[in-house]
């Protein structure tokens, strides 16, 4: 049943400040009756949602699976500890433990109430379908991928700064994919002024992804209002800046919580020396070009003893390129 929930969990929204969640209530025999999940921001949460496909309430003996841990606060809709309380519910089985500081301690509302509470039901696959949520919460920043493409010898773009493109049709398909599915994508203002990039997700046929990403531009350069970056087909607020710790801030205060940081280099080196990533992408390709453009600079590393240490937690082909993300290793 909590397989049944974690993938209605995914018909949700990746992107926005509430988390993907799925609910299933089951009658005292644990069959099915009804199903929810979370719509976005403002619409009913997934408990809620499934309580309200039974128009004649919730059973004698009725139990909730949840992939999250009932909210215990209020926000625009009101707390589902509460709500799950109030329908009659007998049991409540979740996954992951809500990290959240004002939304956390559901179970804890639900057991006062003398609700049966079963917790942790495949909470390792829920808490890594749900990572970049969860880890956001616990950070109480927005959940940062570095993300690049570069040839073989690591460079991101010729001696003359063109770089279109290093990456395979594949590799572009596939970040337009994954920009579609997050809050923003953060990039400075040389690779603007010097690449004049859209900064949209669009799918393979060229028409725009309903979901654009927020577009922002960092750094003090002026920047002409005719880029491309300026257009109407996404949003776009340029941050005159290069303390990337108030840009996350005020990401965070707009509800961003998964931030795709693409370029350029000393953009990315400044996230990496302050430790502000959650995992790198890196859309590998097949060409040699030398030069000194590469994908990261000076990182405040000068001995091999200090090295950051990453785990690759995947790596695939995507036509003639090599897809690699990795993580920080755990305790590096």
């Amino acid at each position: 049943m909590m397989h049944r929930a974690l993938e209605l969990a995914l018909l949700g929204p990746a992107y926005g400040a509430n988390p993907q969640v799925g609910a299933i209530i089951l009658d005292k025999d644990l069959n099915i009756i009804a199903e929810g999940w979370h719509k976005g921001a403002g619409t009913a949460h997934a408990e809620v949602d499934a309580l309200s496909k039974l128009p004649n309430g919730v059973p004698e003996g009725a139990t909730a699976v949840v992939t999250l841990e009932p909210c215990n606060h209020t926000g625009r809709t009101g707390p589902c500890a509460v709500a799950l309380i109030e329908s009659g519910i007998s049991r409540v089985v979740y996954a992951s433990k809500d990290p959240g500081n004002e939304s956390a301690n559901g179970s804890k509302t639900l057991l006062d109430a003398g609700v049966e509470v079963i917790q942790g039901v495949l909470e390792e696959e829920a808490d890594k379908q749900s990572v970049v949520w969860l880890t956001a919460m616990k950070k109480q920043r927005p959940y940062i991928t570095l993300k690049w493409a570069q040839t073989l010898d690591g460079r991101t773009a010729a001696s003359d700064k063109t770089s279109k493109w290093i990456s395979g049709t594949e590799s572009r398909e596939d970040v337009h994919l994954r920009r579609s599915q997050l809050d923003a994508i953060l990039v400075g203002t040389g690779t603007v002024k010097y690449d004049n990039p859209d900064l949209t997700a669009r799918k393979p046929d060229g028409t725009r992804y309903e979901h654009q990403p927020l577009r922002v531009v960092v750094g003090n350069t002026e920047l002409a209002q005719d880029l491309r970056v300026f257009n109407e087909d996404a949003p776009t607020v340029h941050l005159k800046t290069h303390d990337v710790k108030d840009v996350l801030a005020h990401l965070w205060d707009r509800g961003m919580r998964h931030v795709l940081v693409e370029g350029g280099a000393q953009l990315a080196s400044e996230f990496i020396s302050l430790g502000l990533f959650d995992e790198i992408l890196i859309y590998q390709a097949p060409l040699l070009i030398g030069g000194t453009n590469v994908a990261v600079t000076e990182i405040g590393i000068s001995t091999m003893k200090d090295a950051l240490a990453l785990e690759f937690v995947e790596i695939k082909k995507l036509g003639p390129d090599v897809f690699i993300r990795a993580i920080p290793k755990e305790g590096s």
